[in-house]
């Protein structure tokens, strides 16, 4: 069997690794990964044909020569190796998780580190148990900093991703409802993201290079549950971010939302105050902006770069991002949703002063038993916000449609569409125009199918 260590050697004289044969790099390393309708060592040959130094397989049927590298598991293997290979760095490593807002203050926070250090971030949503892994194997000896996302959707998942990461600096953006199927529950939502609060609390983080800063857990100090978390685990080393409190490292205030966003911060060390606008809408963006803005002070980077990586950082990926078609503008949120992000989505509408506003809102997936009390709860919030059109789209949200009486749904415009085909087709009878409409659901509702009939 090759050994951690053997794999080790190998990489640094193969420093890429492949995971799809479609797409390998010449002189990779190719591991074999498994999915639920696939084997991957059924195409360790053909990796090797298309470039790949070695294959890295766990079934020995497949080993036709040393090109192909035995071990008991791949994905084992692959975790391993990038375990051993974060030991030998010691560059600051800012590990984050969080219910809501992950991905854009993962973003932002490399935005503004990258205008004074080299960076390596998680790329897209590459956040589980693979890409975690695949992220820390592309860090080499250039990067000065790196930023790693971690998701999770059951419990012990953080704890994994934290023993392969091995963050020297954390952060949790908040705690909401999202996955309470896997988790179990709120409750479950809370213990499972509260597993990078205990690695720190642990001490098992590498210690960093003397001439970088010690390591610290980031705090938005206007959350509640956050605090509350840190403060059970008696947490040491903790910097905090928020609106209204002096003992914060940063804070700040929203002075605009029109839909952009536009902020003043304070950096309470120094007592300089500064303004930046963004390309980001949603006022829930605040303290994930507030969070990239302290992470920055913290590392000592000048104002003027901060609000450079605040300002050049541009939303993508449909997550809190401004489309202007001819006729309407689109607040486009829909690669996730969970009831904690469709409140705030749906609150941030409400104070947008916007000539006619529209909500469409899709299901919410992965609820279990609590699906129905949530999107009860999401269409309750959505009819107590001022809004001119209400459109609610998918089984679920069709399951509890009875909550609204039937003067209600003549009078304010409420429609109910099962599928987005169904949505489709009445949205082509009844074309909303001169509007400024969100569009929120999960990702497998595709609402982006929506977005052209506007």
């Amino acid at each position: 069997m090759t050994t951690t260590q053997q794999l080790y050697q190998l990489f640094l004289q193969h420093p890429v690794i492949s995971t799809d044969t479609r797409k390998i790099g010449a002189g990779s390393l190719f591991f074999a990964l498994k999915g639920d309708k696939f084997d991957a060592n059924t195409f360790a040959e053909k990796a090797i044909e298309a470039g790949a130094a070695y294959a890295v397989i766990d079934n020995p049927v497949y080993q036709l020569n040393e090109k192909y590298l035995l071990v008991d598991d791949v994905l084992t293997s692959l975790q391993d190796l990038a375990r051993h290979h974060r030991r030998q760095l010691s560059i600051p490593v800012i590990g984050l998780t969080g219910t809501n807002g992950k991905t854009t203050t993962k973003e932002l926070i490399n935005s503004v580190l990258s205008q004074h250090f080299k960076t390596q971030a998680t790329q897209g949503n590459l956040n589980n148990h693979i890409g975690v892994p695949l992220t820390i194997l592309t860090i080499d000896a250039s990067h000065q900093m790196a930023v790693i996302e971690m998701g999770a959707n059951h419990q012990k998942e953080i704890e994994l991703l934290c023993s392969i990461a091995q963050p020297s600096h954390g952060l949790i953006t908040n705690v909401g409802k999202a996955h309470l199927e896997g988790f179990g529950g709120v409750e479950g939502v809370k213990k499972g993201k509260g597993e990078l609060y205990d690695y720190f609390l642990k001490s098992e983080s590498p210690k960093v290079r003397k001439s970088e800063s010690p390591s610290s857990v980031f705090i938005n100090s206007d959350d509640n549950t956050l605090l509350e978390m840190a403060g059970a685990r008696k947490l040491s080393h903790v910097v905090y971010y928020g609106t209204n409190t002096i003992d914060d490292l940063v804070s700040g205030a929203l002075v605009e939302n029109s839909p952009l966003l536009g902020l003043e911060w304070t950096n309470n060390k120094t007592g300089e105050e500064y303004k930046v606008k963004t390309q980001l809408t949603g006022a829930y963006n605040l303290h994930n902006i507030l969070a990239a803005i302290a992470i920055g002070t913290y590392f000592n980077i000048p104002a003027a770069e901060i609000n450079a990586g605040i300002e050049g950082y541009q939303p993508k990926n449909n997550r809190s991002q401004i489309v202007q078609t001819a006729t309407n503008t689109l607040i486009c949120d829909y690669y996730n949703a969970n009831p904690s992000s469709m409140f705030v989505a749906i609150e941030n509408i409400g104070k947008l002063e916007a000539k006619r506003k529209v909500l469409i809102l899709g299901d919410m997936f992965e609820m279990g038993p609590e699906s129905a009390v949530e999107h009860a709860s999401v269409i309750q919030k959505a009819l107590d916000t001022e809004v001119d059109e209400r459109i609610f789209i998918g089984k679920d949200f069709s399951a509890v449609a009875g909550i609204i009486d039937q003067g209600q749904k003549t009078k304010d415009k409420n429609h109910f569409y099962i599928t987005a085909e169904d949505a489709i087709a009445g949205l082509k009878a009844l074309p909303i125009t001169g509007s400024t409409i969100l569009i929120k659901g999960s990702r497998g509702m595709a609402l982006e199918r929506l977005v052209e009939l506007f």
